[in-house]
């Protein structure tokens, strides 16, 4: 296989951009994610990709919950912020108003809408992990167009 055929081929794949919020051990965090999509309508699945080294994946699996928050367009420096890695006791949510959802993973004021799920099953492989999550609530903030991976010039898989 060509290296550089599959990477190309593979970045054609369109993604919109996420921040996905996350509790465990008495903490909350978030972070932006583009491996999102809807895998069943009855009942209500998504799936989200998670890196398997980072502290979210460890606090989706103590928790079980996740909060997809869907970005409007133009909300790339949003979306920018939560980038960064996230530290033992730093806090990406610092200065960013949220709220607490039904789930208690955090839900951002400036989202467009957002999905609340709970997490129905985990498959490991590679260096993500892929999380079926069922959504027990939802809500749309503004009816806007969403934020997607070409808007923002990043490059995020191949």
């Amino acid at each position: 296989m060509d290296p550089e055929a599959k990477k190309k081929a593979l970045r054609k794949i369109v993604h919109g951009v996420y921040v996905i919020g996350v509790r465990g051990e008495g903490k909350l965090n978030a972070f932006t994610a583009t491996w999102v999509s809807q895998v069943s309508f009855e009942p209500p699945l998504v799936m989200i990709a998670v890196r398997k080294a980072s502290i979210s994946h460890q606090m989706i699996e103590q928790s079980k919950v996740f909060v997809i928050n869907l970005l409007a367009s133009g909300q790339k420096l949003l979306a920018q912020h939560f980038l960064k890695p996230a530290h033992l006791g730093g806090d990406k949510l610092e200065g960013i108003p949220h709220r607490l959802g039904v789930t208690e993973a955090p839900i951002l004021q400036e989202a467009a809408a957002y999905l609340e799920c709970r997490v129905r099953e985990i498959h490991t492989g590679g260096d993500h992990s892929i999380v079926i999550g069922e959504v027990i609530e939802a809500g749309v903030q503004q009816d806007v167009e969403p934020l997607t991976l070409k808007e923002t010039g990043w490059q995020y898989g191949g």
